[in-house]
């Protein structure tokens, strides 16, 4: 038996608004089997707040405390070292980086999906702080996502584009950085080998967590394409959250 369990969030608890068939009942089983929990996830685009009223509204019972993403990880980091950021994110984070915006002189660069500030304009201007000498510190770098029954790309492309510009590897915080499942470990006070992360990315939620000492179990819903269990053949594979729950939990 786990002592607690990762959840990612977006498709493995719902998809578009709406939990998937059977999460619900799941995270219920969870809880009434006294899990410590978790929702991980890379999401940038709202702060945890807005992510925690958007679980109730769906019907799920969690704590704002029970859901830690990656901006919050990327803010402990920033807070932590004292630093000065240009801040490259969505409308909907500026609320959470309050404190952070619009500083004078930064000497870093915060990256997360910023969906139609990726221009021209805003890219150059952390390109060139980059090569200036500010680390580029990253909310995750995945590829993709999904909504609305399509794929859309992610923050991880223009990660890439401003490595290559700069010459400069990012600090990656969210998933699949394994000090995303330390911190989130940390506060539930329990070691890797005792927790399973459930998640639909092959690369962010199974990769990074095995990476990092965890069981992990990939469910076919959400981002999930087929064969990506290849990609992590030692890892679980679950048709749903449901699924991976009455055989893993």
């Amino acid at each position: 038996m786990f002592q607690a369990v990762l959840l990612d969030i977006s498709g493995v608890l719902y998809e578009d608004d709406h939990p998937l068939p059977g999460a619900l009942q799941a995270v219920r089983t969870l809880q009434a089997k006294g899990y410590p929990l978790r929702l991980v996830t890379n999401t940038s685009r709202q702060g945890s707040a807005a992510i925690h009223w958007q679980l109730t509204a769906m019907g799920f019972t969690v704590q704002p405390a029970q859901i830690f993403s990656a901006p919050q990880a990327v803010l402990r980091h920033v807070q932590a070292h004292g630093l000065r950021p240009y801040c490259l994110i969505h409308p909907g984070l500026e609320e959470e980086f309050a404190g952070l915006l619009d500083q004078p002189e930064p000497n870093a660069v915060v990256l997360g999906d910023a969906e139609m500030r990726f221009d021209y304009a805003h890219l150059d201007r952390a390109f060139q702080l980059l090569i200036d000498g500010a680390p580029l510190i990253c909310m995750g770098d995945n590829r993709y996502f999904r909504s609305q029954g399509a794929l859309h790309l992610d923050a991880g492309p223009f990660v890439r584009a401003l490595e290559y510009a700069a010459g400069k590897p990012a600090l990656v915080l969210g998933k699949p950085s394994a000090a995303f499942f330390a911190s989130a470990l940390d506060d539930l006070g329990v070691s890797a080998e005792d927790s399973l992360m459930i998640g639909d990315d092959v690369v962010a939620d199974i990769q990074g967590a095995l990476a990092a000492g965890l069981r992990a179990c990939l469910v076919q819903t959400g981002k999930y394409r087929a064969g990506d269990e290849l990609n992590a053949p030692s890892a679980w594979l679950a048709a749903d959250l449901a699924d991976a729950v009455a055989r893993y939990c």
